[in-house]
Order: C-alpha cells, then sequence, then structure tokens
C-alpha cells in the first residue's frame, strides 16, 4: 500500500495530480489497510478450540454428550456455547424439548466447520488425506474416449460406497487449460499431441492404437495401408479446434492429409454414422471394441504410420504437495493401472 501511496504523489504522474485526486488515492489506501488489519485482529482474538466445542455440540445437540466426548466438564461446554454466541452475536444452538437445535447461522457455521476443521488438522497433523472422513469434489476435464474408458473402473471399482469424494467430468473445450491454471479444474485427461502447455506437470494413465471402423459391406477387410488410408474419404471427430489433432499431426509429419466428407462432435456419433456409407471412422481401439459387437459395421486396422496415442492425466505444479490431490493423482494411477488387466 506505502508503493501505491508513493506511485500515486511520484513526480511527473499523470501530470502532477491535484490534491484532490491524491488525497482520494491515500484515503482509499488506508481504508484497505484498515480492513486488513481488522482481519488479521479478527483472527488473533478467535479461539479455535471454541469452533470445536461447536461442532461436536452441533452434531450430539447435547451438553453431555459434547462433554463426553471432548473429556471437558458440562460447565465448560456451556461457557463455550457462550463465548461462541458472543463472538457470532446469534444463539447459534437453541434449546428444545429433543435436544439443541441450530439456528440458521448455526447451521451455516456448522457446514462450513464440516469442511473446514478436517482440512486443518490434516494440515496441522500432516496425515493423508482421508476420503472416508473428509468430504471433497474433484472437477476433470476430460475428452469423450478418456471418459469412456476411465470413468466405468472409477465408479465401479474406485469409489467405495462409504466416500467423502464426489467427481464431477467436465466435457472438454479449448478453455480447459486456462481453467486449470485458474483452479477452478483439478485435474485433465487428455491425449499427448503436444498442445499441453509445458508448465503443467503429467503422466500417462494409458496408451491407446487407433482403428477404423467402417461399413460392414465395405470392401476393407484387413488393415489399411497408408495409400488406402488417404484416398478413402472420412469422418472427422472434433476434439481441440474440431480436429483429431494427433491423427493430424502424423499424418502432417509425413506428407499426407485425409479427406473429409463430415466431421462430427463425437467418437460414438463418428461410428454410427458409417453405417451404409463408404466413410472411414478412426477411432481410439478402446471405444471400438463395442463397436465390433454389431453386425452393421466392421473394425479393421489402422495405417502402422498413425502410431500409439498417450493419454495423459495433467495436473498444475501448485498442488504437487496436496495431500487430496495426492490422492487423485493414485486413485487415477490405479484407475490406468486397472485398464491394463
Amino acid at each position: 500500500m506505502a508503493d501505491l501511496i508513493a506511485l500515486s504523489s511520484a513526480p511527473g504522474s499523470a501530470g502532477a495530480a491535484d490534491e484532490e485526486t491524491m488525497t482520494s488515492r491515500r484515503v482509499c489506501a488506508q481504508c484497505i489497510m484498515r480492513k486488513s488489519n481488522m482481519r488479521v485482529t479478527q483472527l488473533r482474538q478467535a479461539d479455535l478450540n471454541l469452533l470445536v466445542v461447536f461442532a461436536v455440540l452441533a452434531e450430539e445437540r447435547s451438553v453431555s454428550r459434547t462433554a463426553a466426548r471432548l473429556f471437558i466438564s458440562q460447565p465448560a461446554v456451556s461457557r463455550a456455547l457462550q463465548r461462541l454466541r458472543d463472538t457470532f452475536d446469534d444463539d447459534l444452538l437453541v434449546r428444545t424439548p429433543a435436544g439443541y437445535e441450530t439456528t440458521p447461522k448455526g447451521q451455516r457455521l456448522a457446514a462450513e466447520l464440516s469442511l473446514m476443521l478436517p482440512r486443518l488438522d490434516r494440515l496441522l497433523s500432516g496425515e493423508r488425506f482421508d476420503p472416508m472422513r473428509e468430504e471433497a469434489s474433484f472437477r476433470i476435464g476430460a475428452t469423450e474416449q478418456a471418459t469412456h474408458v476411465l470413468g466405468p473402473p472409477l465408479c465401479r471399482e474406485h469409489l467405495p460406497l462409504e466416500s467423502q469424494v464426489s467427481f464431477e467430468l467436465v466435457p472438454w473445450h479449448d478453455g480447459l487449460f486456462d481453467a486449470l491454471a485458474h483452479g477452478s479444474i483439478d485435474m485433465l485427461f487428455y491425449g499427448d499431441d503436444g498442445h499441453v502447455p509445458d508448465h503443467l506437470s503429467r503422466e500417462v494413465l494409458f496408451d491407446t492404437q487407433f482403428v477404423c471402423v467402417v461399413d460392414a459391406k465395405s470392401r476393407h477387410r484387413k488393415r489399411l495401408t497408408l495409400a488406402q488410408y488417404v484416398a478413402a474419404r472420412h469422418i472427422g471427430v472434433g476434439i481441440l479446434g474440431g480436429r483429431q489433432t494427433h491423427l493430424e499431426q502424423r499424418l502432417a509429419a509425413i506428407g499426407e492429409h485425409r479427406r473429409f466428407a463430415i466431421r462430427v462432435p463425437y467418437i460414438g456419433a463418428a461410428i454410427r454414422s458409417v453405417v451404409g456409407t463408404d466413410l472411414v471412422a478412426t477411432v481410439p481401439e478402446r471405444m471400438a471394441r463395442e463397436a465390433a459387437k454389431s453386425a452393421a459395421v466392421r473394425v479393421v486396422g489402422a495405417p502402422r504410420e498413425l502410431g500409439t496415442m498417450r493419454y495423459l492425466m495433467i495436473w498444475h505444479p501448485r498442488v504437487e504437495s496436496d495431500a487430496a490431490h495426492t490422492w487423485l493423482r493414485e486413485t487415477m494411477r490405479a484407475v490406468g493401472r486397472s485398464l491394463e488387466n
């Protein structure tokens, strides 16, 4: 703030701003500093032990049970409740025939403490994140392929019913790298096509081959050669910027490109769209396995020149040592290993 005041009074700044503007800036800076000091003062005056008492009391709704659980006397619990009421200027808990009931403000406080106290306890103790005790919600940006492959084993094998953790898989879009940088997304699942920013951490979860899906009556019955592949008409899938970037880059590297009759946003739609046509849909092999069960289509090998694609989990380095995010990465590694079985 001192720099702000000094800058506003520096010679030549804004053509030597008039005294009224300079005074206004000083007052603004002083207000901000006073507010910051007020926050620090409030924290210094607060007794965090009182919050622990309230959290237990809101759960037990009984002074005697709270005292027994915390190994303190009943008068100590009552005194703690009175101090909390004074601190928050609210009754927080009111006595009823069925025991104590929380006021609206008490409900909000209890909800916040249910999230904050386990995290504070973990920070102080250095313990690992415990998904059975601590609530957490993870938002993960994922392509259709990653959701299709990782979603089922994640739900089936790695999310115990009593877990306090929830996941939200967000459809892929061009702004997800920025979202990861800003912290609104916790992790990304993405094919390694060279577009991942260098500053982000990454790890391979699984590899996948590409195959071609064609109509069951197609003349293509075995692996396509590169010449056959580039001569065919294709259904494209919009992954990033409307393109399957990995495939386009591999073809461009050898001086080739595909001819597109149509582009669709989803791999599943591309597979279904080849029926009754001479079109070729190039898709990850793991997603083509179900299509191979249909009598309407045929799965044939893609040109070897297309190679293998690595699927990555990507995260921001700032969460590297966060216990909850460490648990998330370990869980996703386990999901990736389960794909090998």
